[in-house]
């Protein structure tokens, strides 16, 4: 299941349309705002398809009846870039618990890339709803090895992957190496193009850079 919630007009695609915006993106506060706003967003809607259980509530004038999350899912997220996007998303699910992993891009001389993964932290995932984020979805490889690194913590019963902007090849090679009815994917917006050096077009940018500085 691929969900673009961009496709209906909502103040996500204005926040959409301030993080590509080049002169809005000067303002790495505002940049990292935005992605928070965003990762809210996401937090809400996908909150919609968790399980959720009746749950009285005592009030100062008797009981009213609420509900409550059946089970909190875990929140991870891909260094360095991913980290406003996850703040935004444990915004809401603020009981939930997190992990990290940290990969990048190791470049060779002909122009060709690997991912590389050094790091990982993560709580125990078996059998839990795991929310994996990263603002970018280019080639999909970085999502499908984290995807893969977390493993060694359990196997999620269900996993939500969520990303501002996906380009259409992001997306097929998540189709024919990862998705399966365990796996929803949530994205901001769908690009179509993406560079021989796997940059999408038109994109936004560096996510980590713009939000964090150079490296």
């Amino acid at each position: 299941m691929i969900h673009v919630l961009g496709k209906k007009s909502s103040l996500l695609n204005q926040f959409i349309s301030e993080v590509r915006d080049a002169e809005i993106q000067k303002d790495s506060m505002r940049f990292r705002r935005n992605l928070e706003r965003i990762g809210e967003i996401f937090a809400y809607e996908l909150s919609k398809k968790l399980e959720w259980e009746k749950k009285e509530v005592i009030t100062s004038l008797g009981v009213a009846e609420g509900e409550t999350l059946k089970e909190q899912p875990v929140i991870a997220t891909i260094l360095r870039a991913g980290l406003p996007l996850h703040q935004g998303i444990l915004n809401y699910f603020d009981k939930a618990e997190n992990a990290f992993i940290s990969a990048y891009r190791k470049h060779h001389k002909n122009g060709r890339f690997d991912i590389q993964i050094e790091y990982s932290s993560s709580p125990d995932l078996e059998g839990k709803t795991l929310i994996l984020s990263d603002p970018m979805l280019a080639t999909g490889s970085s999502m499908r090895l984290a995807y893969k690194e977390l493993t060694q913590k359990g196997v999620p019963a269900h996993t939500h992957i969520v990303t501002v902007l996906a380009s259409l090849q992001g997306l097929e090679y998540l189709k024919r190496n990862l998705l399966n009815d365990k796996f929803t994917v949530w994205a901001g917006a769908v690009d179509d193009e993406l560079t021989a050096k796997a940059y999408i077009v038109p994109g936004l940018g560096d996510a980590g850079d713009l939000a964090f500085g150079s490296k």
